[in-house]
């Protein structure tokens, strides 16, 4: 590895550390090649993510810097990462683990979906079914995860739709957790069909901020996505003995801290608007400190062989 691409790992690495919350702590439990290509794609995943977040600029002019940063990252992929440390770091570790620029296209694709959507179509950005919201996970999540598993390393063709599976799990904890946020910025992820089903509107749910209780309705809408999380949860838990045993435990960590995210969630009776549920710093080092044993344990077994 030169020194430019190394430096760019660090950059990377920090760019994880500071912003990755949840992920980072899965991150520590991969050997060092890997650990390094996870944060690459993470930050250039950032970046893709904080370019269509960014609510100072009108639409029209984030898409026109969203399409500037494409560019100049199709030129990276194909030869020519210039002095951008991220888009260097990303395409050694597209070379290394064998990651097409079709996923990595996919993953801005995801990252930017929020920001074509129509201006002043309606007061909230909605999904009518379960099917469109399982396509918007699939690209904000799924993809990722597809990613990543290349980076894991596997070899059973079973591990792409467990991965794809496992990402739905994410993003429908994510979902459940951000309702309140989501709202406040006019998008609601929860599925109208759900939503009628269970005779809640979005009025009453941008309500809900103000300190209101759940209705039954309402809280019986939450479980429902919860209970659908909790399927595909089982995805991920089938899928970590088909990856390659050296990442088996960051994906254990992984799984565990969103799985408790959502259990907590349940706990709470699905209010998610009186405050914001997350794991705590101590839990999750309970976590990833099982994860870390499981590196220990393979590096033995390993040395024993």
């Amino acid at each position: 590895m030169t020194p430019r691409v190394s430096e760019a790992y660090r950059i990377c690495r920090e760019i994880a550390r500071r912003e990755a919350k949840n992920f980072y702590y899965s991150f520590v439990a991969l050997p060092e090649a890997k650990r390094n290509a996870i944060c690459a794609v993470y930050a250039f995943m950032r970046h893709a993510d904080d370019l269509s977040d960014d609510e100072s600029l009108p639409l029209a002019a984030r898409r026109e810097k969203m399409q500037a940063w494409l560019d100049a990252w199709h030129s990276a992929a194909a030869g020519a990462p210039g002095e951008d440390p991220v888009f260097l770091a990303l395409t050694d570790a597209q070379q290394r683990f064998g990651i097409t620029t079709e996923l990595l296209d996919q993953l801005v694709q995801g990252t930017a979906m929020d920001l074509y959507r129509e201006e002043g179509a309606a007061a909230f950005d909605t999904y009518a079914t379960f099917e469109d919201l399982y396509r918007y996970c699939y690209y904000v999540a799924s993809v990722v995860g597809l990613v990543c598993i290349r980076i894991f390393g596997y070899t059973d063709p079973r591990a792409e739709k467990l991965a794809e599976e496992t990402g739905i799990a994410f993003q429908l904890t994510n979902i459940l957790r951000d309702v309140r946020e989501d709202v406040e910025r006019g998008r609601i992820y929860l599925p109208q069909e759900d939503m009628a089903a269970a005779g809640v509107t979005a009025e009453e749910l941008a309500a809900l901020k103000d300190g209101r209780q759940l209705t039954a309705g309402q809280r019986a809408l939450l479980q429902k996505e919860a209970a659908r999380a909790q399927q595909y949860y089982r995805s991920g838990y089938a899928l970590l003995p088909l990856i390659s045993p050296d990442a088996r435990p960051a994906l254990g960590v992984l799984i565990g801290i969103y799985h408790r995210l959502l259990e907590q969630i349940e706990a709470r009776q699905y209010d998610v608007f009186s405050e914001r549920i997350s794991v705590s710093t101590p839990l999750k080092l309970v976590i990833l400190s099982r994860g870390l044993a499981g590196v220990l344990w393979n590096r033995l077994r390993g040395a024993g062989r």
